[in-house]
């Protein structure tokens, strides 16, 4: 059922952690092996390219923002809205008051 552009990925790009694909509970140990050695200087996540996001790509996502300090959050996936409402995520994936 997959097809490859499903299979997630995350790059470097400049200032900016680009993620591809699905992020979901399959993806994310890989994706946060690839992302611990990139946190230095990240002011955003690029997330144009995800077709959708679970809770656990969510997780993810709100950890890599705090860790980094990222200020903006660009494209949205199937399930990002509803899971930031869901968890209470402002629009940069940190929790709101």
């Amino acid at each position: 059922m997959g097809s490859a552009a499903s299979i997630a990925s995350v790059r470097r790009e400049h200032d900016a952690l680009v993620f591809s694909g699905t992020l979901d509970r399959d993806a994310v140990p890989a994706l946060w092996t690839q992302c611990a050695a990139w946190q230095s200087g990240v002011t955003r996540l690029d997330l144009v390219a995800v077709d959708r996001v679970d809770s656990a790509g969510v997780a993810l996502l709100a950890e890599l923002a705090a860790r980094t300090g990222a200020s903006a959050v660009e494209g949205d996936p199937i399930g990002l809205a509803e899971l930031r409402r869901a968890y209470r995520l402002g629009a940069t994936l940190d929790f709101s008051t």
